[in-house]
Formats: C-alpha cells, structure tokens, sequence
C-alpha cells in the first residue's frame, strides 16, 4: 500500500550535548508550505513521547506539510534526563528549532503543544525522582505520577469522574494518558525562537490549580505577541470555557480560540480527534 507521507530519523543535539531522536515527516510531493511545524510532546517524567503525535504528524504531511516530533531529554531513545521545572526541555525545543532552520531551510516555524503536550509539572517533586538512585527509570517516573496524582490531582480526577463522567473512560489507556500531562514546555519556548511565527496549543490547562502551580508557563505564552490559537473541548473537565476566556483577555498579540463543543480533555485527546486537529492546524497557517 503506498501512502502520501515518509518518515525519517535523525538525532539533533542541543547545545548541553543532549542528543535527541527526532522524527520529520515529509510529503512525498513538493510542499504545500515553506513553513515547518514542529510539535511537542507531553512531559517526560511522566511518560510523554513523540510516539502521542504520530497520528497528527502523520495527518499533516499527508496534507502536504513537513512536520518535526523529537523525544526530549529522557524519553524515548533520547540521552540524557528529564528536568522536573521543564527548564531544560525548553533547550530541547529551542535546539530542534534551530536544527529545522538550519537543516530543512525553514524560515517559518509552527510550534505545536498537544494536550499530549503542554501539561502540569511539579517544582516540589525532584526528592521523589532524583534520590531513589537505585532503580530504573520507569520506578521513578512511577514513584512521581503516583505522588502528583495523589496529592495534586486525585481529587481533581474523581470530580471529573464524577460530574463528567463523558470525558473520562477508566480504562489502563486513559489511566496512563492521565499521567502524563506534562508541562507547557512548547509555550514557554515560542519567544526564545526567532523562526516560530505562531503557536497552536491543543488543551491547555487553564484552570485553578493549574495558574497556581503554572503560572510561569502561563505567563511565558500570555506575553508572547505571536499569533496564538487555543483549541479546547466545553466539556474538558480540567479547564472551564469561562477560565479559558478570562486567562486569554491577558493574552498579548493575536489570539484565537476554537472549542469543540460537548468534548471532553481526554476524547480530544484520543485518535479520533486526530483529523480535526490536523484541519485546524492547516487554517491557522493559513491565515499566518
């Protein structure tokens, strides 16, 4: 079966000496576009990697569009570990970047931050991670999740269970899908980017706990004069409709929102939601 899209792999290093495996998914044809979309993926401690975006990336060059997912510092077949502020995985989308304008003449540059994407970190968490020395990896991304989930946002969970029970299945997927919000990492990265000319984020967490614990990262993308596109379900359980708009009246620049009406956080976020993202995408560049 032929299709319209390739993929190829590559290793970009950041300028800590990083290596980073990345992905570029090409149309087979010339494309539509000079610009380059990179996306990324959900935080790493908590289990993100590009392996989330394939269904998105995929759509897009099929659409005729060159598209760049990487696994930041400790996921996937990345070097190096996992920060638990996000700041180093900010050096992460940064290097790609630079790489994309460097390697693949891309004078414009889409960042993408996926509800797989642009999640919650914990400041307060490196004891947790960083002094059980003597087991794997995947033991302390557990021994996280497991202290975040329980005292951060269990109880957020079960509301959600509860008076939305539409946008939540608890099946092992979503369970882990669940844990793996990480920080909004890509949001923070659009100023430091020269070639970035907009930014699209697919379920961003406005809400109460989240300006407490985020606000930084809140602040990061808020300020940024570039054209912003903010995609969310009405039903999204973790950030309300009005949060939404009162967070976006702050926001500087251009900024467009789009929601998906009766759509919960975690059904955006499955597969069959893919299609719509990647047609979303597509009209935001479009009127870059």
């Amino acid at each position: 079966m032929t299709t319209s899209s390739s993929v190829e792999s590559c290793t970009v290093e950041t300028s800590d000496k990083v290596k980073l495996h990345t992905r570029i998914f090409k149309p087979n044809d010339e494309p539509k576009d000079d610009i380059v979309i990179v996306i990324v993926h959900p935080y790493s401690v908590l289990g993100g990697s590009q392996g989330l975006l394939r269904g998105i990336a995929v759509g897009l060059a099929e659409k005729g569009y060159t598209v760049v997912t990487f696994d930041m510092r400790g996921a996937g077949r990345s070097s190096g570990w996992a920060s638990i502020t996000g700041s180093s995985e900010i050096i992460d989308v940064i290097s790609v970047c630079k790489w994309v304008s460097d390697n693949l003449s891309a004078d414009r540059i889409l960042l993408v931050g996926s509800s797989a994407g642009i999640r919650l970190h914990v400041k307060g968490c490196a004891l947790s991670l960083y002094l059980v020395v003597d087991v794997t990896r995947e033991l302390c991304a557990l021994v996280v999740s497991v202290i975040l989930t329980i005292i951060l946002i269990g109880g957020r969970l079960l509301w959600v269970y509860l008076f939305h029970p539409h946008s939540i299945s608890l099946t092992k997927a979503h369970v882990v899908m669940f844990l793996v919000k990480g920080a909004p990492i890509s949001g923070s990265a659009v100023d430091q980017i020269d070639h970035v000319r907009g930014y699209v984020s697919l379920g961003y967490p406005f809400g109460l706990a989240a300006s407490i614990l985020f606000g930084r990262h809140h602040k990061a993308i808020l300020k940024s004069t570039k054209p912003k596109l903010f995609v969310m379900g009405t039903k999204d359980g973790f950030t309300s409709v009005k949060q939404l708009e009162n967070k976006l009246k702050t926001a500087a620049g251009r900024v467009e929102t789009h929601l998906i009406e009766g759509v919960g956080h975690f059904q955006m976020e499955g597969p069959s939601y893919d299609a719509q993202m990647v047609g979303l995408i597509i009209g935001f560049i479009a009127s870059l």
